[in-house]
């Protein structure tokens, strides 16, 4: 049995994006792995939060992991600031981290681009912090989007450098990036990534939009004027998105798919994905409103944040002890 660690950031309300290129597969994995998911709302805070309104993120999102299907039996779910040894070791892995590596990091650039004064040095630092999080839990695979592939090759030379430097502690974890749905594009401009923090709301999908949201989203999703329903990444890439969110609500094959559309016009293509989407999206929502305010939710929480503590602890030590931090207490 494997172990893998994800997290979240509690920015927002997730997408049909999220759900599709991650969550969806994470009720997958936890049936034959060791799970931790983990509400990273230590990352959050590296760009400015309205206090109450990232309590209300971290409460929804730990809601919609349940919503979408993880098992507190089988998973451990917990919020990344209620395990106070991702900071520890947050802070001993920027110890081993380089300036140029972290300045190097893609994110880092785009959002420091031309404001470095107005930028907060946790944008910079961040990534060993994100290595924390996973090192922690001997961390087999990383699922990850391809936006945060550059994140995890460093936690991989962070692992490695800190095992060579000091003590062969940490597993050198895997990256995987799934292949399917692992990117769905905006239903507005679908060569850029659906993003919940785009300014046009129809761009992307909420995992909490009501149904006539969705088809009217779907209905409005940019297209082309040839009618025909064909995956053409380069020169139909509206189309070729809504195929890849089709095909990600029913399994059914993308070929398959543009089959079954041939000589039929956009209308009705539209309408049976708007269908399809509902159908996966619409049983979420409802488990969610049973569990946002609901002592289950809080249950559930407790539960993960003690059974993460009692796992990240045991690493914490061995990592302290390896670098030469604190007594070495005599047995009694």
């Amino acid at each position: 049995m494997k172990t893998i660690f994800s997290g979240i950031q509690p920015s927002g309300t997730l997408t049909l994006g999220n759900y599709l290129g991650a969550m969806k597969h994470f009720v997958d994995l936890q049936e034959d792995n060791h799970c931790y998911f983990c509400i990273v709302d230590e990352h959050a805070i590296t760009v400015p939060q309205d206090r109450l309104k990232l309590r209300e993120n971290i409460k929804s999102l730990a809601a919609l992991y349940v919503a979408s299907g993880i098992d507190p039996e089988k998973s451990t779910l917990f919020i990344q600031s209620e395990v106070s040894a991702h900071t520890q070791l947050g802070w001993m892995l920027q110890c081993v981290s380089y300036i140029g590596e972290l300045e190097r990091m893609t994110q880092f650039k785009d959002k420091s681009k031309g404001s470095a004064e107005a930028v907060s040095s946790g944008l910079l630092t961040y990534p060993p912090l994100m290595a924390a999080d996973i090192l922690l839990y001997k961390t087999d695979i990383v699922p990850v989007g391809e936006d945060q592939k550059q994140h995890l090759e460093l936690t991989r030379n962070l692992a490695q450098r800190f095992n060579n430097k000091y003590n062969d502690i940490f597993t050198v974890p895997e990256v995987r990036i799934p292949k399917v749905g692992a990117r769905i594009m905006s239903l507005q401009d679908p060569t850029r990534k659906m993003s919940k923090s785009d300014e046009n709301q129809k761009s992307y999908i909420s995992m909490l939009d009501d149904g006539k949201r969705i088809e009217k989203k779907i209905k409005s999703a940019v297209t082309d004027s040839e009618g025909i329903v064909k995956y053409d990444k380069e020169n139909k890439a509206g189309i070729s998105n809504l195929l890849n969110i089709y095909s990600s609500c029913t399994g059914e094959s993308v070929e398959e798919l543009e089959r079954k559309y041939e000589g039929k016009g956009y209308g009705e293509f539209k309408q049976d994905v708007a269908d399809a989407v509902k159908s996966v999206l619409l049983p979420i929502k409802e488990r969610y409103d049973e569990l946002i305010d609901s002592e289950e939710l809080d249950l559930v929480l407790d539960n993960g944040a003690d059974r993460a503590n009692r796992e990240a602890e045991k690493m914490l030590r061995k990592a302290k002890k390896a670098m030469g931090l604190g007594r070495v207490r005599k047995k009694k």
